[in-house]
């Protein structure tokens, strides 16, 4: 496995701790990124005049059908780009390349069938998720365009995971760099300057989609990759994509729920504790998500480490970075948890200034993070269980959290308490706590057989 050495990663050699500190710095610095690419269409559309605020409304209205197309490139590349980092560890770079050509006609077998449920069914689909007559018009000028663009999505998003894969971590950051920057500068053009509006930012994220998409691809068949995309692989064969969904599947139901658990928490809330709650509920849940960003970032970083060392034999490897990473991601945890309980206005400060919605949000954010502090064993074990091929105990896991605790949770505890505003916010503490205790009795069982 010479070839693993130049600019990429030497992953069966190096110090474990730089190697980590190389490959995660860029894959958190691309989630970052990546969270700025979907905040931008956002600020924009906000300022356009009249409509402003209406229009913003509409496009939040497509996030869940946005995650949703993510997803199914997770679906594919997240378990497939695992699947070829073990490959090259047994040193089987034909098999690796023919995992990373069956992987792409899948993604372009997805993107196709959802551009066509899109283009069909995407009014009504965004009625259900909480269009109102207001706002129906921007949503579905936004998505109507955005979803011409999905082939883009797919195979940037998707592919980018094989470029991580071999250890070019600085390379997949440039790739989520240049989509954010396109987006950045055509978003003002195509909205203000050309007076497209709402259709303008569907645009602009659209080309830089594709553009995204065409450094990837000029990459993956450049010389510089050591896993070469050739035309020849390119096919659907069940022996090879199967196994890929299989370790996929996890993430995929981690993204997928992530978008059902945002509908269940904003009814209840809106139920429980009108328009205020579900704004506190919109300000925790980006919170949230830049607190996860970061430990996603550095599980990424691990995992190229841990699936090759895992596929040549090396286990004292493979623990040693586990070790790291679990220490990393738990400092990390620990850090926001302090924040959260002893400072939230620090986080509540850079969404809103409006006074009782800030002492609202500083109150429920108490409740709401209470064992933020576990995040990171849960994040640290669950992501390594993917990275060891272990794909059943991974999809166990993601589905205990959010869809067997989580959700019911929301639904049961307003029943028990008499603060039923409060009990809603306190489903997600209760949930963590038990989603760590058995990810970690379970992770510790499948380290001693290491």
């Amino acid at each position: 496995m010479h070839e693993l050495h130049h600019q990429g990663a030497d992953l069966g050699q190096e110090k474990i701790p730089s190697l980590l500190f190389r490959l995660a710095l860029p894959a958190i610095l691309a989630q970052l990124i990546n969270l700025l690419y979907n905040m931008v269409d956002r600020m924009y559309i906000g300022h356009i005049p009249d409509i402003g605020a209406a229009a913003l409304t509409g496009v939040g209205v497509t996030m869940p059908l946005i995650l949703c197309i993510s997803a199914f490139a997770a679906l594919v590349s997240m378990g497939g780009a695992p699947r070829a980092s073990i490959m090259m560890g047994k040193g089987e770079p034909k098999e690796a390349e023919r995992i990373l050509g069956g992987c792409t006609a899948m993604l372009v077998l997805t993107a196709l069938v959802l551009t066509a449920i899109l283009q069909l069914f995407g009014r009504q689909l965004l009625l259900l998720f909480g269009a109102s007559g207001n706002t129906i018009d921007y949503a579905w000028s936004y998505m109507r365009l955005y979803s011409l663009g999905t082939l883009f999505v797919q195979l940037s998003l998707g592919l980018n995971a094989f470029i991580n894969a071999q250890g070019f971590a600085r390379t997949g950051m440039l790739t989520v760099t240049i989509g954010a920057v396109s987006n950045i500068i055509l978003d003002p053009i195509f909205i203000f300057a050309l007076g497209m509006g709402v259709q303008g930012a569907a645009l602009a994220t659209v080309l830089a989609q594709g553009i995204s998409c065409l450094w990837i691809l000029r990459f993956l068949t450049g010389k510089q990759t050591t896993l070469r995309l050739q035309l020849r692989q390119v096919r659907l064969q069940r022996a090879v994509i199967l196994p890929c969904l299989a370790l996929g599947i996890s993430p995929f139901i981690m993204q997928f729920t992530e978008s059902i658990l945002n509908v269940c928490f904003n009814t209840s809330l809106l139920q429980y504790g009108g328009d205020v709650a579900v704004g506190a509920m919109t300000i925790l849940a980006s919170v949230m998500q830049f607190c996860m960003l970061p430990l996603q970032g550095l599980t990424q970083g691990a995992q190229p480490i841990v699936g090759f060392n895992y596929g040549a034999g090396k286990g004292d490897r493979v623990k040693q970075t586990f070790r790291l990473l679990l220490l990393c991601c738990m400092l990390f945890a620990g850090m926001i948890w302090v924040i959260c309980m002893f400072f939230p206005q620090v986080f509540v400060g850079i969404f809103t200034n409006d006074p009782a919605l800030s002492n609202f949000t500083c109150w429920a954010m108490r409740i709401y993070m209470a064992v933020a502090l576990l995040f990171g064993i849960q994040i640290a074990c669950q992501q390594t269980f993917i990275a060891l091929g272990n794909a059943k105990t991974s999809v166990f896991l993601a589905l205990l959290r959010k869809v067997l605790l989580l959700i019911p949770l929301i639904y049961l505890l307003p029943h028990l308490f008499a603060n039923q505003v409060m009990a809603v916010f306190l489903a997600e503490p209760v949930a963590d706590f038990v989603a760590v205790s058995t990810t970690g009795t379970l992770f510790y069982r499948q380290y001693k057989k290491l």
